[in-house]
């Protein structure tokens, strides 16, 4: 993937491009039009989680800054719950929609630009609006929950891997704390973002004569997150006292391949002489993984302390004794699953809930008047509509790409290839993460896959600033001839 010259920037011309004023306002601009699904829901979307992390906040805040520990800190991430607490307070979540939608606005902002540098507001604001009205990232921007800032890392990587030159140094900068804080409010990200970084670099060293310098960038963004997963550590540390990078989580391995069946059919074989603690309630298990990790009755939830702790003991161990008996039949469900969620992306799971309206009295009080008369509250919004209208847009978007692909190989823009290579492989490992290790869930894939429609957007810029190019030329060559002929 070596640059053409197109793809080399000098300082000179990042100075060139839009004025501040401009930028911002164009930014600005773009955060707005990310923000209309929560004014038209009238209230910012929320989840289930969406309020563990809102009441989570202030806990692990207490214990950081006043040393004022507690018994239970929850199983969320901490640090997108510290993130968010300065923009709600537990008063209001609005602020927290304005925070996303800039840091998506952003971070998109700046890969147009990598892609399309002339004309770049109008590019941008095309794209945005593109964007917000016809896939997710708008639902998910406006979404308490750290689903957005997983395509925001991967998007940074690329950014500081193969576009370092379109930056200048305070927009590299600003790069760091959005990939830092988007690693550490999800175990998913940093998991896909290492396994980027690791993709990458292979293909560095692979390519080191063309590009000399991307082994540097790779690094530079694997250090990033490995800060992440320090900080996690660290905090994890000096909350229990044992650094781990997950804290207090429940075995989702463990409720996976029980509920894949092969676990279940171990267990079934092996619990007359295995002294485990799952093996004292095989009544209660289900083929639903949420069930048994979440339900009140369920297996994890109704066990003691000592009990839980048990059965994240067992978790490896029914892991590894169930690949070993049955790899067949545990790789033909988990190669179902990646298939399955691979081609989920609803948006959906924006419905009601009891569960949401009963802990805005522990969460956020103040605004739980104004969430009853949201749209979401009240399940009158039109998801199949717009589950719809992302499918075919998605579509449209693969057969976009197909198109222009074949069409621009020859230039060949490194920059374009490395946008490409990003999105594909973090659509794809995201699927193969989620649906194996976790749950099949349209939630999942939806969160990432409006960035199929972004490259074929950046694909439409690169295709299109290509042939004013070549026009220019074409001018240029016609005129140099004309003057020739008259001497």
């Amino acid at each position: 993937m070596a640059r053409t010259a197109s793809d080399r920037r000098t300082p000179a011309q990042i100075d060139d491009s839009p004025h501040w004023l401009s930028r911002t306002a164009a930014v600005a601009a773009g955060a707005l039009f990310l923000s209309w699904p929560a004014f038209y829901n009238r209230f910012p979307l929320l989840y289930g989680d969406s309020m563990t992390y809102l009441d989570d906040g202030p806990t692990v805040a207490r214990a950081v800054f006043l040393h004022s520990f507690s018994d239970y800190y929850g199983v969320r991430s901490f640090f997108y719950s510290l993130g968010i607490l300065p923009w709600h307070w537990n008063v209001s979540p609005w602020p927290i929609v304005g925070m996303q939608c800039l840091l998506v606005a952003w971070v998109v902002w700046l890969v147009v630009r990598s892609v399309a540098p002339k004309h770049c507001i109008p590019s941008y604001l095309a794209v945005v609006a593109f964007l917000s009205l016809l896939t997710s990232v708008g639902w998910y921007a406006s979404f308490i929950m750290p689903d957005v800032l997983g395509p925001l890392l991967y998007l940074s990587i690329y950014l500081l891997v193969f576009a370092e030159d379109t930056l200048g140094r305070a927009e590299r900068l600003s790069l760091y704390p959005i990939a830092w804080w988007s690693a550490t409010a999800h175990a998913t990200h940093l998991l896909l973002g290492a396994a980027l970084c690791v993709l990458l670099a292979l293909i560095a060293l692979w390519r080191r004569r063309n590009s000399p310098g991307r082994l540097r960038a790779v690094g530079e963004a694997a250090a990033v997150l490995a800060v992440a997963a320090a900080s996690q550590m660290a905090l994890h540390g000096y909350l229990y006292g044992k650094p781990t990078l997950n804290g207090e989580r429940p075995p989702y391995l463990m409720s996976r391949m029980i509920s894949d069946g092969p676990g279940k059919m171990y267990l079934e074989k092996n619990c007359n002489h295995l002294q485990w603690a799952i093996c004292r309630d095989m009544k209660g298990l289900t083929s639903d993984s949420d069930d048994f990790l979440w339900n009140g009755d369920g297996i994890y939830q109704s066990a003691s302390l000592q009990g839980k702790a048990q059965l994240l003991s067992e978790e490896m161990p029914l892991v590894k004794a169930t690949l070993r008996t049955y790899p067949r039949e545990q790789l033909s469900v988990s190669a179902a699953n990646f298939r399955q969620q691979l081609f989920a992306f609803g948006l959906y799971g924006f419905d009601s809930s009891i569960w949401i309206l009963k802990e805005f009295d522990h969460a956020i009080p103040a605004a739980k008047t104004s969430y009853m008369k949201s749209r979401q509250a009240n399940d009158a919004l039109p998801m199949e509509e717009l589950t719809e209208i992302q499918w075919w847009t998605v579509v449209a978007s693969l057969a976009a790409i197909a198109a222009l692909v074949p069409l621009l190989w020859r230039r060949h823009s490194a920059r374009v290839a490395g946008l490409g290579l990003v999105v594909a492989s973090m659509v794809v490992l995201n699927a193969l993460v989620t649906g194996v290790l976790s749950v099949v869930d349209d939630r999942y894939e939806c969160r990432v896959i409006w960035l199929v429609p972004l490259l074929a957007g950046m694909l439409l810029l690169d295709w299109l600033h290509q042939r004013k190019t070549a026009k220019a030329k074409s001018r240029a060559r016609s005129a140099l001839e004309q003057v020739v002929v008259a001497v």
